[in-house]
């Protein structure tokens, strides 16, 4: 027999024929592809992670609708699939998801719990090779060419042994996606969510052209509306699209969509963009109370900040701001904006709006901080002529500016009130 074209999740039995069934233990969890043990990339998603850890450690909650997140003015950090079938979302406003969910049970976010499980997690993964690229603390590329004789087996059999280790020693599910490159990987392992299990070959190009665009990494909300305007409507539609057209539009990010929607990434698993986030903070020489010092010693952290986050080539879906209190008591808050950043003024909008619940207390340090970081090529913010592009075009220019200049080159008004940071 040739290689295999199947192969069952729950007993590992393969076979050279696709099947619906497994022919050894009759499961249903049978993963058929032509390509079965040829691609090497996966990407592996903990399915509603959050809200799935909760439910494991509170049986009770099991066919509830549980959301994790906080207060009206907060967002839903993740919401369970009970949840999601009420159009509840990641980053939906609070009050929009119990208006959508007002049975939903809301649970605060406990993230020293979350990092716990994602170390369990990832060390698993990570037994098998050391190309582990993490997005977040719930999914991860990785890249397992050359790991067979090491493992026991082609990438996809020790993909399917992962899946079931992870779920019977932590009680938790993932998805898993199998192809030739990252972006197809990502989009294989959101294709059977949850506990799926999706390879993805040689028929990328057309599984990708029905869906809406905005399945591309780094087409937002924003760009999204530029393209449909544009008549780019589908990924097809930008497959069919002359390539010297969309360089004509989009620049070289036209060049990297046409090769998207084709299947194409050349990107390989960095484990040095391992990296969940990144802050900047400061210690107050005296106690402050009031908003407008606070936002005084903020703004020069979120500069710090985007400027960094520029020079790595990063941008953060998610900004999290940190108090320390004279009792030394740390209160943070977390926001997800509407697309990755990597600008000082997206980053001192939100940590201005997140200051307001905190006011009237005395505090001795403060603290601006990006999470869930990707790469900025997967977020071209600043393209396209949004407040957003704007902002970036300008503080990309600064950057330049001080870089050749000094730092002092270029002073922000705002920067200009000065200082009480030790």
């Amino acid at each position: 027999m040739g290689d295999p074209v199947s192969i069952c999740r729950d007993c590992l039995t393969t076979a050279g024929a696709a099947r619906r069934t497994c022919g050894s233990c009759g499961s249903l969890r049978v993963v058929n592809h032509p390509e079965l043990t040829a691609h090497a990339i996966a990407h592996l998603d903990c399915d509603a992670f959050y809200a799935s850890v909760e439910k494991r450690d509170r049986p009770e909650l099991r066919d509830k609708p549980v959301i994790i997140g906080g207060g009206t003015r907060g967002v839903v950090s993740t919401a369970c699939y009970v949840a999601r079938l009420y159009g509840v979302g990641s980053a939906m406003p609070m009050f929009k998801a119990l208006k959508a969910c007002p049975d939903a049970v809301v649970i605060k976010p406990d993230f020293g719990k979350y990092v716990a499980e994602s170390r369990r997690i990832f060390g698993k993964v990570r037994a098998l090779t050391p190309l582990v690229q993490t997005l977040s603390l719930d999914e991860a590329w990785m890249d397992l060419k050359g790991t067979e004789r090491l493992n026991g087996g082609p990438p996809v059999f020790q993909l399917v042994r992962l899946q079931k280790q992870i779920e019977d020693e932590t009680g938790l599910t993932v998805s898993i996606g199998l192809a030739p490159n990252r972006f197809l990987a990502k989009v294989a392992s959101e294709m059977d969510k949850p506990r799926g299990f999706t390879v993805l070959g040689t028929e990328a190009a057309a599984t990708l052209a029905p869906r809406p665009v905005t399945i591309l990494p780094g087409v937002g909300p924003v760009f999204a509306k530029t393209l449909r305007s544009d008549g780019f409507v589908t990924v097809g539609d930008l497959a069919a699209a002359d390539l010297r057209d969309l360089a004509k539009r989009y620049g070289e990010w036209g060049l990297r969509l046409h090769d998207l929607a084709h299947g194409r990434d050349a990107r390989a698993v960095n484990p040095e963009r391992d990296r969940k986030g990144m802050s900047a903070e400061t210690t107050f020489n005296h106690d402050l109370t009031d908003r407008e010092a606070l936002e005084a010693e903020l703004w020069p952290l979120c500069e710090k900040l985007a400027s960094k986050a520029r020079r790595d080539g990063v941008a953060g879906r998610s900004i999290v701001l940190k108090l320390r209190r004279t009792d030394f008591r740390i209160i943070t808050r977390r926001t997800t904006p509407a697309e990755p950043t990597q600008t000082a003024r997206v980053l001192f909008a939100e940590g201005r709006r997140m200051l307001g619940p905190e006011l009237g207390i005395p505090y001795r340090l403060i603290g601006i901080g990006l999470a869930d970081v990707e790469d900025a090529a997967d977020a071209p913010a600043g393209l396209f002529p949004s407040a957003s592009g704007r902002a970036l075009r300008t503080e990309s220019t600064i950057d330049a500016l001080r870089a050749k200049f000094g730092p002092a080159a270029v002073v922000a008004g705002r920067a200009l009130k000065g200082s009480t940071r030790s």
